[in-house]
């Protein structure tokens, strides 16, 4: 594996969801070993890293978002050895890797919450949570206002073993994940001790769920009740100032090692400067850019993301991280065919169903667009195969606890974890030995399966493949953005030797007189609607 300096700066960085990945057992569920089975994929299709969501012991109350331990492997995923085989193996293939760390909130199982609730109140072993008395008379009231994410209220009340109520606890997710004190030092002190001993095994670096929200506001305020929640970051539990501190103590953790070991915020921050707080150069390396991710299909639109985020994070000496898809929100080959692009939430059988042959169409397009971008850029698996997000999953066999905390109001974001498609005339699609998927995949998936695919000229997959090769190979990733007006509807730059234009929306554009490098569809002469190409201008 190479060791070039700020490798972060320009990679591409492909998101495994293990459980839906590879399945090396017939149990169903992917696992270490079947991510591990397709490191060479991933190897051919360009990437220069993968970033694995939680492969921690867990009792999968959120699909192992609720960690109990966070130094095992939890045998659904296999042992811990294959954790340590699979970044061997990786860096032997020249990929890096990166983890997730969910440092909100543990499992209600972990160590530390068992400790917590056998305690008495003002005890030190309840002081790494947010464990507080009610309010009303006798504290029958939760603390304040605060709701869960996931529905209902945010907070749960503790009872003694005799079955008596006393405190309550804090939980912006499931009733099964406590949310963390981050002002009780020994809370920071575990997870520099967590850091570094994945840090010693050689990882490459930590993908940070919910990285805006460790710190609470003093005094736990009640919620304003005239907030948009759609947007989750605005109030007294998300972007408060107190969580820099953390991450420039991160920071250091970090500098004690070779490599360029890397930190990447997952903060829902709208605003592009206070985003870009949490790149700063002593923080972390790199922040998801969710406005992209939500942008409407409208070219003034996707000008004005790209324009403030990357001024924001120039102003900072941070590079822009790009984003289209990933585990929680609709896929984007769907979701670009929306009436609404920048609704995230999930689709069920009874919604109106978004046009797949428009979506693949846009998404290919927005793909081109977000890899000829100067920074570093995140696919979600199966988006190079163009899959797009099942909207039919059955309600009994949905497994996201936000279907259930919502009342079922709320399909949550199964569609967007099905399992990948492999071999297209295999039992499930070749995901598994026998066939069997922890979730259904829709018959749409056979016929995109990676076999029908790869090294297939004019697929999704040569599509990803060979952009990867040409960002490469031109720079892209390290170059500089220079805008080109060629219209209201069209998205035009120049990054180095290339010219890439996005027509949105509009009329066929001619094309400029130049070597044709790389398009999202067929072309004969001019750029048609909803369609991306690269070119080489003479």
């Amino acid at each position: 594996m190479t060791d070039n300096h700020e490798w972060w700066r320009s990679a591409v960085i492909y998101q495994i969801y293990p459980r839906s990945f590879a399945d090396s057992d017939g149990d169903g569920y992917g696992d270490l070993p079947g991510v591990i089975s397709k490191l060479p994929y991933l190897k051919e299709l360009g990437v220069d890293a993968v970033w694995l969501s939680p492969f921690y012991r867990s009792p999968m109350a959120d699909a192992g978002y609720d960690v109990a331990d966070y130094r095992q492997v939890d045998p659904l995923f296999g042992a811990t050895a294959d954790a340590h085989r699979l970044i061997e193996e990786a860096h032997a293939l020249g990929l890096r890797v990166v983890i997730d760390l969910v440092p909100n909130h543990t499992s209600d199982a972990h160590e530390w919450f068992q400790a917590a609730i056998a305690a008495e109140p003002g005890a030190p072993e309840r002081q790494r949570y947010l464990i507080r008395d009610g309010s009303g008379p006798s504290g029958e009231l939760p603390p304040n206002n605060w709701r869960s994410l996931f529905g209902g209220e945010g907070w749960s009340r503790l009872q003694r073993p005799d079955g008596t109520p006393e405190q309550w606890y804090l939980h912006l997710f499931d009733t099964h994940q406590p949310d963390l004190d981050w002002n009780t030092e020994a809370v920071r002190e575990g997870f520099d001790d967590i850091l570094r001993h994945w840090l010693d095994l050689g990882v490459d670096g930590f993908r940070v769920d919910v990285a805006h929200s460790l710190i609470k506001a003093n005094g736990l305020p009640d919620e304003d009740a005239t907030i948009d929640r759609s947007y989750f970051n605005l109030g007294p539990m998300w972007d408060q100032d107190g969580v820099h501190d953390i991450y420039r103590r991160w920071r250091k953790v970090l500098e004690e090692y070779d490599g360029d070991r890397v930190l990447v915020a997952e903060a829902w921050v709208p605003d592009p400067e206070r985003l870009a707080r949490y790149v700063r150069s002593d923080e972390m390396h790199q922040a998801f850019n969710f406005d992209f991710l939500t942008s409407a299909w409208d070219a003034a639109s996707y000008r004005k993301v790209i324009t403030e985020t990357m001024a924001a994070n120039a102003a900072v000496g941070a590079p822009t991280t790009w984003v289209l898809s990933n585990h929680d929100v609709v896929r984007h080959a769907t979701r670009l065919a929306r009436e609404d692009p920048s609704d995230t939430g999930g689709i069920a059988a009874t919604d109106p169903q978004p046009d797949a042959a428009l979506g693949l169409r846009r998404a290919r397009a927005a793909t081109l667009m977000m890899l000829a971008l100067p920074g570093s850029a995140y696919l979600y698996q199966g988006e190079e195969l163009g899959l797009p997000e099942h909207t039919a999953v059955p309600d009994h066999l949905r497994q996201d606890p936000i279907w259930f905390r919502s009342g079922h109001q709320e399909v949550g974001r199964d569609g967007c974890r099905i399992p990948m498609p492999w071999v297209a005339d295999a039992p499930g699609a070749g995901f598994s030995p026998n066939g069997q998927t922890w979730l259904p995949q829709p018959d749409s998936y056979a016929a995109l399966a990676a076999d029908q695919q790869v090294g297939v000229p004019g697929s999704t997959w040569t599509m990803y493949h060979d952009a990867l090769r040409l960002r490469r190979e031109s720079r892209l990733g390290a170059g500089e953005l220079a805008w080109v007006n060629a219209g209201k509807d069209v998205v035009a730059f120049d990054n180095g030797p290339v010219r890439v234009l996005v027509n949105v929306a509009g009329a066929p554009v001619p094309l400029p007189d130049g070597k044709v490098l790389l398009a999202s569809t067929e072309l004969s002469g001019e750029l048609p609607t909803d369609a991306a190409v690269w070119l080489r201008l003479r």
